[in-house]
């Protein structure tokens, strides 16, 4: 797997400082992706030993809030066989620390049906987060008024209470996560 950039200081996706991972790799190709140059599987450096011990050692500061990881798309077969155990590594250092993941999949259609991602290990990294934005990115439906997403089709999930519910539990404005 191949990752574009590590932002150590991004304020944009999620509450609180955190440390994002960009990953490359996506097959959604959504009209105006914020980051196109991502679709390429091939598009930045190397994902690492290495680059996963920079990322433990930059969440370590007790501002950094949590982790996101986007792209890309992280749930790209491709990008989840590298990043499922990743994240339990993380998440075994971080237990305290709150978990972000932007996909352009479809929470209930795409990733718990197993249609587009091995089930198996999307379940190891679905375990690992606590919030899921799920949903392509869709032009005609842009609303630069949304918090934490690009499009009024996309849903911020709660991903422990969906779950254990197995049913959407959507996070809001007053659930800090």
């Amino acid at each position: 797997m191949n990752y574009a950039k590590i932002k150590k200081y991004d304020i944009a996706n999620g509450p609180g400082v955190r440390v994002s991972l960009y990953v490359s790799g996506c097959r959604n190709h959504c009209k105006n992706c914020f980051n196109p140059e991502t679709w390429d599987f091939c598009y930045g450096e190397p994902f690492t030993k290495e680059v996963e011990d920079e990322i433990i050692e930059a969440m370590k500061p007790d501002y950094i809030k949590g982790f996101t990881l986007l792209g890309g798309d992280p749930f790209e077969p491709e990008n989840a066989e590298a990043l499922a155990p990743f994240l339990i590594r993380l998440r075994s250092k971080y237990p305290k620390k709150s978990f972000w993941c932007f996909t352009g999949y479809d929470y209930e259609a795409d990733i718990l049906t197993g249609k587009k991602v091995n089930i198996d290990t999307a379940l190891k990294i679905l375990n690992c987060l606590d919030v899921l934005v799920d949903g392509k990115f869709v032009e005609e439906l842009k609303d630069l008024n949304l918090l934490f997403r690009g499009s009024s089709n996309q849903r911020i999930i709660l991903l422990k209470p969906s779950l254990k519910k197995d049913e959407v539990v959507l996070w809001d404005e007053e659930t800090i996560v």
